[in-house]
């Protein structure tokens, strides 16, 4: 209770400042007992929410609140610093205007500047409340199909040319338009890409999340087959069961109904792909992140693999590669990974700027990089999970083509 009142305090001085650069350009009060009301009601339904949850895990309710009190409460963050500064400037000019020339009329230009301060904040505000609306409506649909081109010397040459489309982080709990699924599930397919790669987080918490997509995700195919491995979200940790055997059935359920998609779930297992007497390995860890879950067992994964093949890992979360796999003696020549969602949020120009503040916590957070002749892609997640948008990181199939050739290519 206490950090709910802190909590609610602290958005109470910043909602005070947002309201001065409001009441500023705004004089009807009418408009101004609106501005409270909506904020009373966004907070009240995010903190219902969130007080609610009762081990059930997000829900689609859940999700929406969280972003009506991020696109309402983040501007006003904006607002807040730029009218807090503008305070910070003036209290000190006004004491030495008060002072120095001991008549109050030399500060009558402060209130034509307090105007032009709120306009700004105003303005600027506008943005992060603009684009996040946007995210919840359109941005969170928005997919987007990516292409790489990977050179590597010791690719078998039967396998030059051959195309992986990755697929990561449904989260199908948070789907809400099944003629948009729909339509990721047909790009997918459109790829034509010789195999299906699945890197992790099909539900948010629970097997029954997927039941209504199973016939959905059921049309995807590829000729040599569709791979895929378990996400920290697939294991039930963010919920409350009623038992241990209960958690577990879940785990199996979800397992069996990726199978029954199409699904090869490979749990620190391997598998080969051959074409004209050459192969290419494919391996499957279990979850293991830094911080998160650690059930991956790569030695265990990778047994029946041979030291010279070519191979494919799959893991979900990128500090797997960082922490393990980069520096082990097998040398993996491509990592799949996805967790990150890019955070759902950031700027991507390609050829000019890659950000996201979820660089402050992953090193490798989405595309591709390569270390010690070794690549990672890193896929930005097909769903979505707490904020139901995204902005400038962009739902992502990703289509990866295999090259032999120089690494330098």
């Amino acid at each position: 209770m206490l950090r709910w009142i802190i909590f609610i305090a602290i958005l109470g001085v910043i909602d005070f400042y947002a309201f001065q650069a409001m009441k500023t350009i705004v004089k009807s009060s009418w408009l101004h007992y609106l501005y409270f009301l909506i904020s009373v009601l966004v907070l009240g339904n995010f903190i219902y929410q969130l007080t609610h949850l009762n081990g059930k895990g997000l829900s689609i309710s859940t999700n929406i609140a969280i972003g009506l009190f991020l696109t309402l409460f983040l501007p006003k963050i904006v607002m807040m610093l730029m009218m807090f500064g503008e305070d910070i400037i003036r209290l000190p000019q006004a004491a030495y205007s008060f002072f120095a020339e001991n008549d109050g009329n030399q500060s009558n230009h402060f209130p034509s500047r307090r105007k032009f301060i709120s306009q700004m904040a105003i303005g600027i505000a506008a943005i992060p409340f603009v684009s996040l609306l946007y995210g919840m409506y359109k941005g969170k649909y928005n997919f987007k199909v990516l292409k790489y081109t990977l050179h590597f010397e010791d690719l078998p040459e039967a396998f030059d040319g051959y195309k992986i489309t990755q697929i990561s982080d449904i989260h199908s709990g948070s789907f809400d338009n099944k003629k948009k699924i729909e339509y990721a599930v047909d790009l997918v397919n459109e790829q034509q890409s010789d195999v299906i790669l699945f890197t992790g987080d099909m539900v948010n918490n629970k097997a029954t999340e997927m039941s209504q997509w199973k016939s959905v995700f059921s049309k995807l195919e590829a000729k040599d087959g569709m791979f895929s491995i378990l996400g920290n979200h697939d294991y039930g940790d963010y919920v409350s069961w009623k038992s241990e055997e209960e958690k577990k059935q879940n785990l199996n359920d979800l397992v069996e109904i990726q199978r029954e998609i199409g699904f090869d779930v490979l749990m620190n297992e391997s598998r080969f792909l051959e074409k004209e007497g050459q192969r290419i390995a494919i391996i499957g860890v279990e979850n293991w992140g830094k911080g998160f879950k650690q059930k991956g067992d790569l030695n265990k994964a990778a047994s029946n693999i041979d030291a010279k093949d070519f191979k494919i890992l799959m893991t979900h979360d990128p500090t797997h590669w960082e922490e393990e796999v980069i520096e082990d003696d097998y040398h993996y020549h491509l990592t799949l990974s996805g967790h990150t969602h890019g955070m759902q949020f950031g700027i991507e120009i390609p050829g000019w700027i890659k950000w996201s503040p979820i660089k402050w916590r992953y090193k490798y957070w989405a595309g591709i990089y390569k270390e010690k002749r070794q690549y990672i892609n890193i896929n930005r997640g097909l769903g979505f999970l707490a904020y139901p948008g995204r902005v400038g990181i962009w739902p992502e199939i990703t289509v990866i083509e295999l090259k032999k050739g120089s690494d330098n290519a």
